[in-house]
């Protein structure tokens, strides 16, 4: 029985991120999720921890975030496209989110490249740390194909797994791990993977995948803020702080860990460490 509510869960997240503009009422969503009304609320509520309206404000709020960063889509086109009324409703729901108007959060995940800081880094902005060897570790993950900036709606159907059969208590944290160079790959070939970081011990759920990450040197590098900004941590860590440092990248997929939840922390505080694996450091130094 379990399993069934599971997958009425996952099946209205998945509805929500694809049809931001739809309707998203409770009685959409209960028939998406085809059970009455009055006990679609109750079950979602228990077992995800947030009301459907809460929800549907999240991911619309994420969908917007993402076209701003993505795209040159006009403010009108991306509030319509996200379900917002009109542009003055879609910039005020968005500032009461992340904290700043969309112009000015396009602005932030998309640096200026003849700004000197976004050439040079600033490593305030980026605090980096080489980790020697970080330990094996395993992941219950889901397999995730197009722009990295949407993966969020496959850490929605991780997160349903984990919600729905009581795992979160087992849970060591939240972790992407991306295997292709964006500005080379098309964006709807893009490989990456969404998981969760659990023991030895977890019993693998069979609706999710086992991956497991080897022994590995690190650069790691601490970004704090919207999702949607990452890409320019990025920039200024494999074009301005990896030349500069003497290291190599090695043949490994990059890492994120997701340090706290954008269900419970504003977007600007989230804060989120990016894993650059390196070649050992005897390889590197000959």
């Amino acid at each position: 029985m379990t399993a069934s509510y599971e997958t009425r869960i996952r099946r209205v997240r998945q509805y929500i991120f694809d049809n931001p503009a739809g309707d998203l009422s409770l009685d959409a969503l209960a028939g998406v999720a085809a059970m009455s009304r009055f006990h679609w609320h109750r079950v979602f509520h228990g077992m995800t921890g947030e009301t459907c309206a809460q929800a549907v404000r999240r991911i619309r709020a994420h969908r917007a975030a993402c076209w701003l960063v993505q795209t040159n889509w006009p403010l009108e086109t991306i509030a319509a496209r996200a379900g917002y009324d009109n542009a003055q409703s879609f910039a005020r729901t968005f500032k009461a989110q992340f904290a700043m108007t969309p112009a000015a959060f396009r602005k932030a995940g998309r640096p200026d490249p003849l700004d000197p800081d976004f050439i040079t880094g600033d490593p305030a902005m980026y605090p980096v740390e080489i980790r020697p060897a970080e330990d094996p570790f395993r992941i219950a993950a889901l397999p995730h194909t197009g722009p990295y900036i949407e993966i969020g709606r496959t850490f929605e159907q991780v997160s349903t797994v984990f919600a729905a059969r009581g795992l979160w208590p087992q849970g060591r944290g939240m972790i992407g791990l991306y295997y292709d160079d964006p500005d080379s790959v098309p964006e709807a070939d893009l490989r990456s993977h969404a998981g969760i970081i659990v023991p030895e011990d977890f019993a693998m759920p069979e609706a999710l995948e086992e991956i497991r990450v080897p022994s590995q040197r690190y650069a790691v590098a601490t970004y704090t803020g919207p999702y949607a900004g990452l890409k320019g941590c990025y920039d200024w860590f494999f074009g301005s702080w990896l030349p500069a440092s003497g290291e190599e990248a090695a043949e490994a997929p990059c890492m994120e860990l997701y340090m706290n939840s954008p269900q419970e922390t504003a977007p600007q505080d989230l804060v989120t460490k990016i894993f650059m694996p390196l070649r050992p450091a005897s390889v590197t130094a000959a």
